[in-house]
């Protein structure tokens, strides 16, 4: 990454999530990959992880269609879901760490409750948060997918809807935009969402939510913070 981002950070922990389901209480983490990034840009850390289903659970088949994982893949390379955890939270270990995913509400969300079932919570307590998808509403027209944002700044794409494949997608479309903009230390902690669905999953305390309408031209860091909204 350029001095922007790394002028206010140490670290940046670019993560994805792949999930049993959409309902961040009830569905699980099935894969989890992330890259942890140093001041220099640098690859520290690189992790991809099937996690174990909880007992009981089966893999719904339209997620194996999605993504192409199969239940019997996690039965047999997948991890325990605390070894999983600790190493994550190992991966968010340091001062001044930045957390980027394109959508983070969505992964975040399942991550604190997956964090919260083994106690670890507190792991995200303390960092920042960077959402790609909220950058990209306000630099490029409807639709807003992460393949749409890759082919935009003309990144390749492979193994869509697999963790670690998204994770390296989303961080090249980051370095893309910040060559095309210097301004991503305004998106810091700052969500936008769909003003007709509202924000999904619960509010993380830290992030600022705002309306983030379709063809609104002005940069959403730039519009006057609507309290309550």
């Amino acid at each position: 990454m350029g001095e922007g981002i790394f002028s206010r950070f140490d670290r940046l922990v670019v993560l994805d999530t792949e999930t049993t389901g959409i309902r961040h209480r009830e569905d699980e983490i099935i894969e989890l990959g992330y890259l942890r990034i140093d001041g220099a840009g640098t690859v520290e850390m690189e992790e991809d992880e099937l996690i174990l289903l909880s007992p009981g659970r089966r893999l719904p088949p339209e997620i194996a269609r999605l993504t192409g994982i199969e239940e019997e893949t996690i039965r047999l390379r997948g991890v325990e879901k605390r070894q999983a955890a600790e190493r994550f939270v190992r991966a968010l270990s340091g001062p001044r760490v930045l957390v980027a995913a394109y959508n983070a509400q969505f992964d975040l969300c399942f991550l604190y409750y997956f964090l919260y079932r083994l106690g670890l919570a507190d792991a995200l307590r303390g960092a920042c948060f960077l959402d790609v998808l909220t950058v990209y509403r306000d630099r490029r027209p409807y639709p807003h997918r992460l393949t749409d944002a890759a082919a935009s700044y003309g990144v390749a794409v492979e193994g869509a809807h697999r963790a670690l494949e998204d994770v390296k997608t989303t961080l090249a479309v980051l370095r893309a935009m910040e060559r095309e903009e210097n301004d991503l230390e305004q998106y810091i902690n700052l969500f936008g969402y769909n003003p007709r669905y509202g924000v999904s999953g619960p509010r993380i305390s830290s992030v600022r939510y705002e309306p983030q309408p379709y063809g609104t031209r002005e940069k959403l860091y730039r519009r006057p913070a609507c309290a309550g909204v």
